[in-house]
């Protein structure tokens, strides 16, 4: 699951225009960016230095090929992001904090001048971001979730100073996932609309998935596409699954208004809603597992589900079928597709989730 991060250099400026309190949260943000930036090293420097390992060597001559590609091929700018990279010697870039309530999966929204209000909150220190999480269930009774992340963009702010690099957190995935990871975030640099978190990242996801498929079909090898589509198989069918249960218990919460004595039993409804799903997981992994592929990649997710974790993965999935649909109707062509989408962001928020409402309605995107 990846976030965006604020171009922290204007966040701050404006956050000291407008005499922004949180003045610690902003500091983190500062520091915890800076030495990211000054982590980083040229990808060139880092392939022309004997010390540099061999495995590394290899995955960033790789994340340099599929830099070019997402320039020629797909479209994305063509900057200084993804020319460096950094060694952050830890598991996640930034740890995010999401929080919604015990009978809605709305996110809690924070705001932040520049990028507008989100439904994250984002740290460099893992444990400031549980210190929220827990001030949020004991002050406001939310259900949170904590979970890093190994990438984040600063949609194109700070190109003038190096861009965004590649990072340690995320360079030795497997080919496909590399090229998916570097192709969201770079969307980011395409089109970004302030307080649209949904418009973003389903189209961030549309662009990495639509991408990767071109990049395995005419760059990769079939090892590459044989474990891409192994793994691309359980998660699609995890999101499958993810998605029915958001639409089971928010069929729940919009009985929320009930009197008082039914709160009960929606709780049990919400309880047996939780239950199924983690039963039908089960019954995933059993199919998994039958066909020759295990996985059990989902489990923590799994265990540790709430409305939190299924209003953060609503963000990345519920519009993807209607981009990959504008994207079908633009006859598969990058510059009119990214065009078309710079034109929806112009439009206001119902109109645009109207417009992409309707294309995902009359089309599938795997008949194109």
């Amino acid at each position: 699951m990846r976030r965006r991060a604020a171009a922290w250099a204007c966040v701050v400026l404006a956050a000291a225009l407008s005499g922004c309190t949180s003045a610690a949260y902003y500091w983190q943000s500062v520091q915890g960016h800076l030495a990211l930036m000054n982590a980083a090293r040229p990808v060139d420097e880092l392939l022309a230095d004997p010390a540099t390992p061999a495995d590394l060597k290899a995955r960033l001559a790789l994340a340099r090929r599929i830099r070019a590609f997402a320039v020629s091929d797909l479209a994305l700018p063509d900057n200084a992001s993804y020319h460096r990279y950094s060694d952050l010697k830890r598991r996640a870039a930034v740890w995010n904090v999401a929080a919604a309530p015990p009978y809605s999966l709305t996110l809690r929204r924070w705001c932040f001048p520049i990028v507008g209000c989100v439904g994250y909150r984002g740290y460099y220190d893992e444990a400031d971001a549980r210190a929220l999480a827990a001030e949020l269930q004991a002050r406001e009774g939310l259900e949170v979730r904590v979970y890093g992340v190994p990438a984040y963009s600063t949609l194109g702010w700070l190109n003038w100073a190096g861009g965004d690099p590649l990072l340690s957190t995320f360079i030795h995935y497997p080919e496909g996932e590399l090229a998916r990871m570097v192709f969201h975030e770079l969307a980011h640099q395409v089109v970004y609309v302030g307080d649209d978190t949904l418009f973003n990242e389903s189209y961030a996801t549309a662009v990495e998935r639509l991408g990767v498929q071109r990049w395995l079909a005419t760059q990769a090898g079939e090892s590459a596409r044989r474990a891409y589509a192994a793994f691309d198989a359980h998660r699609r069918e995890f999101r499958e699954l993810a998605r029915e249960t958001r639409g089971e218990l928010a069929a729940v919460y919009e009985q929320k208004t009930a009197p008082a004595p039914a709160r009960q039993a929606l709780e049990a409804m919400k309880s047996e809603a939780m239950a199924r799903f983690r039963q039908r997981y089960a019954a995933l992994k059993a199919q998994w597992a039958a066909a020759g592929a295990p996985f059990d990649g989902y489990d923590r997710w799994v265990a540790e589900a709430n409305n939190a974790f299924f209003g953060v993965q609503a963000a990345y999935d519920d519009l993807v079928p209607a981009f990959e649909a504008l994207f079908a109707r633009e006859g598969g062509d990058w510059p009119r597709f990214h065009a078309a989408v710079r034109a929806l962001a112009r439009l206001p928020k119902a109109e645009r989730l109207a417009q992409l409402r309707a294309l995902a309605v009359d089309y599938r995107f795997d008949s194109w």
